[in-house]
C-alpha cells in the first residue's frame, strides 16, 4: 500500500499545478489544454501502478512458492518418518509373533518328546523291553535331530563338516 502513496501524491500535485496554471476562461476547445496533460499524467501513473502491482504479485508468488515447497518438504519428511515408524513397528510385531509361535512350537515339541520318552519308560517298567527301548531311542534321536536343526538355523553348527564339504574330517567324505 505504501508503494502507491508517492505516485498518488505526485498525480495530485501535477493535477493541482495544471489546474492552477490554466486560464480563467476556457472557451470552445481551450479546455483540451487542461484535459490532455491531465490524461497523459493519469495514464503514466496508471502504468507505473501496474508495474508496481506486477512486481508485488511476482514477489508474492515467489514467496508462496517457497512456502509451498517448504511445506511440501515437511509433509514428505513427516510421511517418510511415519512410514519408517510403521515399517519398524510392523517388523517388531512380526518378530514378536515369530518368537511367540516359535516358543509355542518348542513347547509342543518338547511335550511330544517328553510324552514319547514317558511312554517308553512306562513300557520298560511294564516289561515290554524291546518296545520301550525302541520308543526311548526314537524319542531321543528325534530330539537330537530337532536340537541339531535349531542350532544350524542359529548358525551354531555342532558338526563342522556339514557346512564345509571340501575339507572335512568326516571319514565318508574322502577326497582321492
Amino acid at each position: 500500500m505504501l508503494k502507491f502513496l508517492p505516485g498518488i501524491l505526485l498525480l495530485q500535485v501535477i493535477t493541482v499545478a495544471l489546474v492552477l496554471m490554466t486560464p480563467v476562461n476556457l472557451v470552445d476547445w481551450a479546455w483540451l489544454r487542461l484535459a490532455i496533460p491531465v490524461l497523459i499524467v493519469g495514464l503514466l501513473t496508471a502504468f507505473w501502478f501496474g508495474a508496481v502491482a506486477a512486481h508485488q504479485r511476482k514477489d508474492e508468488i515467489s514467496r508462496l512458492r517457497g512456502n509451498h515447497a517448504k511445506e511440501r518438504e515437511t509433509i514428505l519428511m513427516n510421511a517418510e518418518r511415519a512410514k519408517a515408524k510403521i515399517v519398524k513397528q510392523a517388523h517388531q510385531e512380526t518378530l514378536q509373533e515369530v518368537r511367540r509361535t516359535s516358543n509355542q512350537a518348542k513347547i509342543k515339541v518338547g511335550l511330544a518328546f517328553a510324552a514319547a520318552a514317558g511312554i517308553g519308560g512306562l513300557l520298560l517298567l511294564t516289561q515290554f523291553m524291546t518296545l520301550g527301548l525302541l520308543m526311548l531311542t526314537t524319542a531321543s534321536g528325534a530330539l537330537g535331530g530337532y536340537v541339531l536343526r535349531i542350532r544350524q538355523e542359529q548358525g551354531k553348527s555342532l558338526l563342522p563338516w556339514i557346512n564345509n564339504t571340501t575339507s572335512s574330517p568326516h571319514p565318508l567324505n574322502k577326497e582321492d
